[in-house]
């Protein structure tokens, strides 16, 4: 049954894909994060970098070949490029890429890294989950009312991720068979997840709805079927589905099933 939804989703999506402009087929996804920009900013920076120099080699390419053309220089003239003024040229381009595109894509994604994405939150306030991946699917666990994992009392999904708005959220990860990477194209974040590693990732969102969640790394056979669903709630309608999740886990959760309690101990 997996197997044939997930055929009837591609198939939908194929089909709305090709209703789509081609503009439209290749913009990004909604950033949904508040962070989600430094990633859209040195993406751009790298893409507009590279399209002018590569129309500066283009002019120099197309324009040498027509300045140096034999129908313009009837008599050949050979050279072997080791002139001053050529080393000069050289050397000058060279300089220029290195510093203006090479140095400025580490400064501002070290900028970036060390200033926000390692920058973890701590606090009450803060939404702990810790996601075991595994093939083929996502495992989801939420801190029950004592605020401890792999207690009788947490909250456990398969690849139905709920999160609320205006929340910084630290997501813990691990693998329990090969290597998998979570990645939330909406968010702009990805982060693999290991065997006998734990991950870490954190993001804070702004807008609700249903996103995707897609593994990024070639783990198997299956890795096609490898797709969860990220539902953001407004803070007030997150806490009535926790409450209700709550509920449900103390009837569902069984201290004897090992199974379910595949958590581990929370560390900052």
């Amino acid at each position: 049954m997996l197997f044939i939804e997930k055929f009837f989703d591609s198939t939908i999506n194929f089909v709305v894909a090709k209703q789509m402009s081609f503009w439209e087929r290749i913009r990004p996804p909604v950033d949904i994060s508040e962070n989600g920009h430094l990633v859209d900013y040195l993406f751009n920076y790298i893409t507009i970098m590279i399209t002018i120099f590569f129309v500066l080699v283009c002019i120099g390419l197309f324009g040498f070949s027509w300045l140096y053309s034999a129908k313009k220089n009837k008599k050949a003239e050979y050279t072997y490029g080791n002139k001053k003024i050529h080393t000069a040229i050289a050397l000058t381009i060279g300089i220029a890429v290195f510093f203006v595109i090479d140095m400025n894509i580490t400064r501002i994604s070290n900028d970036d890294f060390t200033k926000v994405f390692v920058n973890y939150p701590k606090g009450k306030d803060v939404v702990r989950i810790q996601i075991m991946a595994q093939q083929w699917m996502w495992n989801i666990r939420y801190a029950g009312e004592d605020n401890v994992f792999n207690t009788e009392d947490d909250i456990v999904t398969n690849n139905d991720l709920r999160l609320p708005i205006n929340k910084k959220i630290v997501v813990q990860l691990i693998s329990k068979d090969v290597i998998h990477s979570f990645f939330l194209p909406n968010v702009r974040r990805k982060v693999d997840a290991m065997p006998g590693r734990i991950s870490r990732i954190w993001f804070k969102l702004k807008k609700t709805g249903i996103y995707e969640i897609v593994c990024a790394e070639m783990c198997g056979t299956h890795h096609y079927l490898m797709k969860g669903k990220m539902t953001v709630y407004s803070e007030v309608d997150f806490n009535n589905w926790q409450k209700t999740a709550q509920k449900i886990a103390k009837s569902e959760n069984d201290p004897e099933d090992a199974s379910r309690f595949w958590g581990w101990k929370w560390e900052e």
